[in-house]
């Protein structure tokens, strides 16, 4: 039996990871580090109320368990929050990750680090794994520099690349847009949404079981998770609409120069996954079909 270490077992993934793995419990025993209580509903794993942002406490929980793989989930992603709060943001996404990589390396354990098509600076889309980053927001920087701090250890590792992740899980402490876009027009809501910007959505469920793949076969290396095809988010919205059968004339759309952000975005971002197909042998399907089975869940 493997032991595997889910930080941030409380968020969307994390709690996707949970449902995915335990689904196999003679083959994993699980472990989720996250602060308060455990919101997931499940009692079927042994969860810590943890703030990892405490180096000793960390490594101390790490050292007891003696896991073979961490799937790191937690991070800070609130992308104007980033700009605004940068040392918590650092904390979280490149201090944390240091010090994952440190005991990871010491104790032969096999990271999977969850990254980001924000890592771009979006004047092309369709990036490759080997394309040349360039981040335009201190979130994309943040989440460049773990991928750094991995790829300068010797750590035996995955990096996960993704965009624009939506799901559903129980207790959710935060929204995205999938979530927002539904309730907005089942509440006759109208819906004003950024057209410019492009993005290729990521489902929670397929993320998650791309990093059991990356763990059952310890693949290491870098790798691009999302749909298959580049949506403008004002697209995504609609696509959200006709699914769950709303009204997509209650969508707007609006500029980026308009929308005014906090931190800049990249236009146009979305992946290649031609290394994804043939090496992790994961085949991303488009968003409408996420999304069709998306509303299955509900």
């Amino acid at each position: 039996m493997k032991k595997v270490i889910i930080t941030g077992s409380n968020g969307l993934l994390g709690q996707s990871l949970l449902k995915l793995l335990l689904k196999e419990r003679t083959k994993y025993e699980v472990f989720g580090f996250s602060r308060g209580a455990n919101r997931s509903d499940r009692e079927d794993f042994t969860y810590c109320d943890m703030d990892i942002t405490k180096e000793v406490l960390l490594k101390d929980e790490i050292d007891k368990i003696q896991p073979d793989f961490i799937l790191n989930t937690a991070a800070m992603t609130q992308v104007d929050a980033c700009e605004t709060q940068k040392e918590a943001c650092y904390l979280l996404n490149v201090t944390v990750v240091k010090w994952l990589t440190e005991i990871c390396e010491l104790r032969n354990i096999h990271l999977v680090q969850i990254s980001t098509d924000f890592i771009f600076d979006g004047r092309k889309g369709y990036y490759k794994e080997t394309d040349t980053p360039n981040p335009l927001s201190y979130y994309g920087r943040s989440k460049l520099n773990s991928e750094a701090v991995i790829k300068a250890s010797a750590v035996q590792s995955t990096i996960l690349r993704t965009s624009l992740v939506y799901g559903k899980v129980p207790h959710m402490n935060r929204s995205n847009i999938v979530l927002w876009v539904k309730k907005m027009l089942e509440e006759k809501n109208e819906v004003t949404i950024v057209s410019d910007q492009y993005r290729a959505p990521t489902y929670a469920v397929e993320l998650a079981l791309a990093c059991k793949i990356s763990i059952d076969r310890k693949i290491t290396g870098v790798f691009n998770i999302c749909s298959n095809k580049i949506l403008s988010i004002y697209e995504i919205a609609q696509q959200v609409a006709q699914v769950f059968e709303l009204d997509e004339n209650m969508i707007k759309p609006i500029s980026t120069a308009v929308l005014n952000q906090t931190a800049s975005r990249p236009a146009k971002t979305g992946f290649d996954l031609t290394k994804t197909n043939n090496e992790l042998r994961f085949y991303p399907k488009s968003f409408k079909e996420d999304l069709l089975k998306f509303k299955e869940t509900f």
